[in-house]
């Protein structure tokens, strides 16, 4: 028995432990120094999972595109995310990407229809109003609806967030394999983005109807300077890789089109001058005319 208590091992109090971790701290140490610029680029340009992304896409099984199922995943979305992506489209994030935060998980052509949609009937509703509170009073003058400010501003709205986002995906496209740096969106991605930033032209539009001038332009910049900055945060991380001068030009004709867009319609629906239409003349039985007046 004394033998076999010989060979049990004893803990020695003078031992010294080596830990087998303590040369792999300098790497971790410099490893931990590039993860900041890693993760503020990833935020920027939306990098962030996206191979996990393009993973679970790749899983999904497309419909044939003439099939009723290929369109219906465009409009496979909450009520929940909708309003989460107009919350982010009226109070942007400095900093954070729109389509990381919102839309690459899921973008949907719901929100971007109807918004465009419920934007066209309000600037055509707003339009008419609009002149006729400020015609209101005037005996000359005889309120006629003018129905034609809908197909206008159904042309003009829908065009621009249909035909910009598709010139502005080709040239990404067209940059991408020029620059191989350049992170290019989907089609569908910036589609959501300029249908999601028209959103806060709704609330505008009906305050147009305030017939103060100064007031009417003052709530446009306001809203296109939110509208624009989603865009600018949203597109630049995309192209501040590429030429400087090309970067600058891009984003610049972004803005002045989105601005374009805003001038234009309440120049044209809201401030345009309408001429004051003639009272009616009514034939009387006798064979005279009657010129009524408007009360």
């Amino acid at each position: 028995m004394a033998a076999v208590d010989d060979l049990k091992f004893q803990a020695n109090p003078d031992a010294t432990t080596i830990s087998i971790d303590e040369p792999e701290m300098p790497k971790n140490q410099h490893g931990r120094l590039q993860e900041p610029r890693r993760e503020e680029d990833d935020e920027l340009l939306g990098t962030d999972d996206s191979d996990k992304t393009e993973l679970l896409a790749g899983q999904k099984k497309s419909a044939p595109f003439w099939t009723f199922e290929y369109y219906q995943t465009f409009f496979d979305v909450d009520t929940y995310q909708v309003l989460d992506r107009i919350k982010g489209s009226v109070f942007p994030v400095p900093g954070k990407n729109f389509v990381r935060l919102y839309i690459r998980s899921n973008p949907d052509l719901y929100g971007p229809f109807w918004i465009c949609a419920t934007l066209v009937f309000t600037i055509a509703v707003s339009g008419n109003l609009s002149n006729f509170f400020i015609h209101l009073g005037k005996p000359t003058y005889h309120y006629v609806p003018q129905f034609r400010k809908v197909s206008i501003a159904a042309t003009a709205i829908y065009a621009y967030a249909w035909l910009v986002p598709l010139a502005l995906w080709g040239f990404l496209m067209w940059r991408n394999s020029k620059v191989m740096n350049i992170v290019s969106y989907s089609f569908l991605e910036i589609v959501c983005v300029y249908g999601y930033s028209l959103f806060v032209y709704i609330p505008a539009a009906i305050l147009w109807i305030i017939p103060e001038k100064v007031v009417r332009w003052v709530l446009m910049i306001f809203s296109l300077c939110l509208s624009g900055s989603v865009l600018v945060m949203t597109f630049w991380p995309a192209v501040r890789d590429d030429n400087r001068r090309i970067a600058l030009a891009t984003i610049g004709t972004v803005v002045l089109l989105h601005a374009l867009l805003a001038v234009g319609c309440l120049a044209y629906f809201f401030d345009a001058p309408e001429l004051d239409f003639p009272a009616p003349i009514v034939p009387a039985h006798n064979g005279t005319t009657v010129v009524t007046k408007s009360l």
